[in-house]
């Protein structure tokens, strides 16, 4: 057969693929969650940090190292089994295990992580969570007293999930212990795959609402900066419509709010544009759960549209009123600097329309300049040309004084075409 050359990223753009494969559960089992970001310009953090803190828990477990410069590992530690993902934002450690403690949802569960090694996160908490698996009991009542005891009913939601092989709940609070509770019940046949698909999107929901919820207090600041920057901007566009004030200080102080709002623009765009990603992945991992409404409590899906909508509305509200503000205000920065234009133009109109009436003047001065020319430069010609003549007058007959003037007309006659010429030359 021809040897067919491969792109040098063809198996590694296919195994990443396949690289951060589902967990394997069995009920009854239990997770811990955690999720690590950086409070300031995370996407651009030192990566090497997280691979650091990651290799640290896993020597104190006597485990396996990942490949150099990993993105995820999956692998035992103990006698538990560790997810770890290294996001474009976020770091997250999963940790799995057999069976569930006598107390539900026991912040024990938690301790893990050694106390140490919390203590020297490259980064804050932005998520934990504690994911406690059953077998969904034989008898509603059995259920519904759980969901009751474990969660806040009025934030309780609930249902059914993949055809029913399972039922997730979950309160999307912050319990005393720190941590988000959810829980999962599910049917004696459900396969161990699908137990750990779900618990995978557990986590990804949690993970991707608390993400995208970091933009509405970014939202909020910029509103009350936006509400300060509003009537200003409406005054100076006021300002170009009656033309009361002068274009060249309207300008100045529009460019100054345009600058303003395009450095809000700028120091929101990256957030905003992860908010919205993030709320994508949200509705897309709830979708993928095919959720049925169990015992009348809300989904999911409606505990989104009634708690987590609304603020992504606000973001995505609060961006484009920025985009709108912007926009309006290189509107009012164009039509005043077409006006700036207009009456620069008509200034220079009239400097143009005074500047040829002193070309005209320097015009005729020079002409006026000219004749007295020929005739300071005549009389020295004159003077010099009688001089010379001076001698054969006596032969002729003549007088000084009659030579004089006979000779005047004929040297201011030559003075004049001489300057005649030499203003030609120049022309």
């Amino acid at each position: 057969m021809t040897q067919i050359e491969d792109h040098p990223l063809r198996y590694q753009l296919s195994n990443e693929l396949h690289a951060r494969p589902f967990p394997s559960l069995k009920a009854p089992c239990h997770a811990v969650y955690l999720a690590i970001k950086k409070t300031q310009d995370a996407a651009n953090r030192d990566r090497a940090e997280d691979r650091a803190h990651l290799i640290d828990l896993l020597d104190r477990f006597g485990a396996q190292h990942p490949q150099p410069d990993a993105t995820h590992f999956f692998g035992e530690i103990g006698r538990y089994s560790l997810k770890w993902e290294n996001h474009t934002e976020f770091v997250t450690y999963t940790i799995f295990s057999d069976g569930v403690t006598e107390r539900p949802f026991d912040p024990a569960a938690f301790d893990v992580f050694p106390e140490d090694w919390l203590a020297k996160m490259p980064g804050a908490r932005i998520a934990s969570a504690l994911i406690r698996v059953e077998k969904i009991p034989g008898q509603d009542v059995d259920l519904f007293e759980r969901l009751h005891k474990w969660f806040v009913p009025d934030s309780l939601a609930c249902s059914w999930v993949l055809d029913r092989s399972a039922m997730m709940a979950s309160d999307f609070r912050i319990d005393n212990s720190g941590h988000a509770r959810f829980a999962l019940f599910v049917q004696p046949d459900a396969g161990r795959r699908r137990v750990g698909r779900i618990v995978q999107r557990l986590t990804e929901i949690e993970i991707y609402k608390a993400m995208s919820m970091l933009g509405l207090p970014r939202a909020r600041g910029l509103s009350r900066k936006m509400g300060e920057i509003d009537p200003k901007l409406s005054g100076l566009v006021e300002h170009i419509a009656t033309g009361n004030h002068a274009p060249e200080e309207t300008l100045d102080e529009l460019l100054a709010i345009s600058a303003r709002l395009e450095n809000l623009q700028a120091q929101s765009a990256f957030r905003f544009g992860a908010t919205g990603a993030y709320e994508a992945l949200v509705h897309q991992r709830i979708e993928v759960l095919r959720e049925e409404r169990y015992g009348g409590r809300q989904t999911f899906r409606e505990f989104m549209m009634r708690r987590f909508d609304p603020a992504m509305r606000t973001v995505m509200s609060t961006r484009e009123q920025l985009r709108a503000m912007t926009e309006r205000a290189a509107r009012a920065g164009d039509l005043l600097r077409t006006q700036v234009d207009v009456s620069r133009s008509a200034q220079n109109q009239k400097l143009l329309e005074s500047m040829d009436k002193r070309a005209d003047l320097q015009l005729r001065l020079q002409e006026t300049v000219e004749g007295l020319s020929v005739v300071a430069i005549s009389y020295y010609a004159v003077s010099l040309a009688a001089y010379a003549a001076y001698p054969v007058a006596s032969p002729l007959g003549l007088s000084k004084g009659l030579l004089t003037a006979l000779l005047t007309p004929v040297v201011v006659l030559v003075v004049w075409m001489m300057i005649r010429r030499i203003r030609q030359k120049m022309h």
